[in-house]
């Protein structure tokens, strides 16, 4: 594959990602997943098992084989030879012969011939939901493939468990329930969407392409959207005062310890009241600069202060690590995004590092 193809590729992926998560329909959102596998890696078979009780293929989606020939293959699998293997084992599976392996159990009459085989798990929170396997590739499956599926499949299971919510709002309409609902929306949907970009910024680091990277920090931007979009919905549905500034940015910062080895010092002087657009981006921009200082810096201490001004807001992320040259491409940081970011609110993005003297992130925004 070229590397013209590959990120081709790679931003089909990304454009079908951001649809699935934004997919209400539950089967759609399945067989979308199944469709956007096969394509971003050029396999010729692709499938999902949905599993049910005790871990039993209860339904599977597939795309590559015709209607005729399914009808010949006869009932579907049930989760038997290497199928059982990834629903076991809830990790992926690479293979270049699929007869080779110990779990082999062989294919049924008029089954197609496959050969190399790639099987990932789609995690919806901590259930396992299904497995995603994709089969004939020439060539093999390489990192690459394993990677970008692996990151599909990631949204996937939040889109999963996004479509099991809107299923159960709708038929819920008793209001004291409202609270309820957001807050299960805010722990469930907006924090594994919150670690899919984790994961995501990570990913971009392990892609050699340089456009390849730049698409995945666009994907990053574009989940940032749908979590502002479901934080919009949640205030909505509140009926109480929603969290103070301090207690949201203390609850990221506290998701990030639970992640990291690194000490977190916060310190907030004052408290600040802004409205609810700047609320939201404030976390937002507070989750871009201490994910890049904890993944960037080293294992040291990372300060965190929030202060006000006659000019309005500023919030700093320092670390002591390893630092950086703000003049070359940082891959991976998203530092131009961040700068859009803070543009648009008509702040200003200060950025003090050098190799070996760790780094300061400097936001100031004006309160009105």
């Amino acid at each position: 594959m070229t590397s013209q193809d590959q990120v081709e590729r790679l931003g089909s992926l990304i454009g079908a990602a951001a649809a699935v998560v934004g997919e209400v329909d539950l089967d759609q959102v399945l067989r979308r997943l199944v469709t956007q596998a096969k394509s971003a890696t050029g396999a010729k078979y692709a499938a999902l098992g949905v599993l049910g009780a005790h871990g039993v293929l209860r339904e599977f989606i597939y795309d590559g084989i015709d209607a005729d020939t399914a009808e010949r293959i006869g009932p579907l699998p049930q989760g038997h030879g290497v199928l059982g293997t990834v629903v076991r084992e809830r990790q992926t599976i690479v293979l270049d012969d699929i007869s080779e392996h110990a779990d082999s159990y062989g294919f049924p009459e008029h089954h197609p011939a496959m050969t190399n085989f790639l099987g990932v798990p789609v995690m919806a929170g901590n259930e396992s939901f299904g497995n995603l396997y994709l089969a004939e590739k020439t060539g093999g499956f390489d990192d690459e493939d394993v990677a970008n599926v692996e990151a599909l499949a990631l949204i996937a299971g939040s889109a999963v468990n996004t479509a099991r919510l809107r299923d159960s709002l709708e038929q819920m309409a008793i209001v004291q329930d409202r609270n309820r609902i957001a807050r299960d929306l805010h722990d469930s949907i907006i924090q594994d969407l919150f670690a899919i970009g984790l994961s995501l910024q990570s990913l971009s680091e392990r892609v050699a392409d340089d456009s390849s990277a730049r698409l995945l920090d666009d994907s990053v931007d574009r989940l940032d959207e749908v979590v502002e979009s479901l934080r919009s919905y949640i205030y909505d549905l509140k009926t109480h005062t929603k969290p103070t500034l301090e207690q949201t940015l203390n609850a990221t910062i506290d998701r990030y310890r639970s992640a990291y080895p690194n000490e977190i010092i916060t310190e907030v002087t004052e408290a600040v009241v802004v409205e609810s657009l700047l609320f939201d981006q404030i976390e937002l921009l507070l989750s871009e600069s201490l994910s890049n200082a904890l993944r960037h810096s080293g294992t040291g201490p990372i300060h965190v202060t929030l202060t006000t001004a006659k000019s309005g807001l500023i919030l700093q992320v320092k670390d002591q690590g390893t630092g950086f040259d703000p003049a070359a491409r940082t891959k991976g940081m998203g530092l131009a995004g961040m700068r859009d970011r803070v543009s648009r609110l008509g702040g200003e993005l200060g950025i003090d590092s050098a190799p070996g003297k760790g780094a300061t992130i400097t936001i100031s925004l004006p309160l009105n």
